[in-house]
């Protein structure tokens, strides 16, 4: 298993990855969001692959802060294989992401996970996760009333 840059060539694979957590996805709806991220200074998109095939993915932003030194890390999707799960892909996807927040001067990384995610929690306390203050969201879509 390797990991490497994610590029547009990974859509079907991503695509599948994304239905599996949940996301309904197709190859053409991936391409068009994918090649919006790959222009993107501050994402990247990291895919592990093994046997030409990716088996996971994890995509993060980076985001600079104003009261402190650092910039952070979010990790927006983050999903591997379920036939590969528990093999180690999903700590090296995590540890090269740690990596990248490093490089670019992070003093921390970051997700949201909802609630329903049980096993990605275990996951992520085994990482070294904390939990941190309340996550709060609203809706800006324009096809919804303010």
């Amino acid at each position: 298993m390797h990991i490497r840059p994610g590029g547009m060539d990974d859509s079907g694979a991503i695509a599948a990855l994304l239905s599996d957590l949940g996301y309904p996805a197709t190859a053409d709806s991936v391409a068009s969001n994918l090649s919006r991220q790959l222009a993107h200074p501050d994402a990247e998109l990291l895919v592990a692959v093994e046997n030409d095939a990716v088996i996971g993915l994890i995509s993060l932003h980076f985001i600079p802060q104003l009261a402190l030194t650092g910039d952070y890390c979010r990790i927006s999707y983050f999903c591997v294989a379920p036939e590969v799960r528990s093999q180690g892909v999903g700590a090296a996807l995590e540890a090269a992401a740690c990596g990248l927040a490093r490089a670019r001067g992070c003093d921390r990384i970051e997700v949201h996970c909802h609630s329903r995610r049980e096993l990605a929690h275990q996951f992520y306390y085994r990482q070294g996760y904390t939990e941190s203050p309340k996550y709060l969201q609203k809706s800006v879509r324009a096809d919804q009333p303010e």
